[in-house]
């Protein structure tokens, strides 16, 4: 996960900016954050770059709420597990929700939209099933959420300038796929990777466990 180690880094500039939200609960913050999410899914189901802008919008959107909606939480002194684990559920719905809707959407066949869901899924799984069994939260290998986020804004960015300036797909390829059809190819694949990369790790915690034990 490649932008997990900058985390320190970010939350420089994110601590200064929850002062501005301390005055809502935590709970409003994570509504609004799955609502982001939601809309963003409807927008990418509609083409044109007027409906791809404002699926950039409510993704940053969505990135900014569930980033503080954890930091409100501890600042005011109300984390909590079932409050960590509402927030874990959240964010797969809105993974599904905006994944999703690009894969009803048109810059994407619905099978890969399937199969780049599964591998975001199965990647998550085995990051808190890690956790589950004892080997604590598993944030490793090539595919993490806030990667995800990061490139879903910028191919989004990408592919709405794309189609304003009419050239809609990216170069000619054997697949013809848009942008956003090339970055559910990288989820579906990156997604399986990083599950294998997290079980691989939950193994051998197990396998270092064994022999201390």
């Amino acid at each position: 996960m490649v932008l997990n180690n900058y985390r320190d880094k970010a939350d420089k500039v994110l601590d200064p900016m929850s002062r501005c939200f301390m005055r809502f609960h935590p709970d409003t913050l994570s509504l609004l954050a799955i609502i982001s999410a939601l809309i963003a899914g409807l927008l990418f189901t509609q083409k044109g770059p007027l409906y791809l802008g404002l699926a950039f919008l409510f993704i940053l959107l969505n990135s900014l709420f569930d980033a503080m909606d954890g930091k409100i939480a501890r600042k005011k002194g109300i984390d909590s597990p079932f409050g960590d684990f509402t927030d874990h559920v959240l964010d797969r719905y809105a993974d599904l929700f905006m994944l999703g809707g690009i894969a009803f959407g048109p810059y994407c066949s619905i099978e890969l939209g399937i199969f780049a869901i599964t591998g975001v899924f199965l990647g998550s799984y085995m990051g808190t099933q890690a956790q589950a069994v004892g080997a604590g939260r598993n944030y490793g290998g090539i595919l993490g959420r806030a990667d995800r986020l990061v490139l879903l804004l910028l191919v989004t960015l990408a592919q709405a300038l794309l189609l304003n300036s009419g050239i809609g797909l990216l170069g000619r390829n054997w697949w013809a796929l848009y942008p956003l059809g090339w970055l559910m190819l990288w989820f579906a694949i990156a997604g399986n990777i990083t599950a294998l990369q997290r079980g691989y790790r939950t193994w051998k915690w197990f396998k270092e466990r064994e022999r201390k034990g």
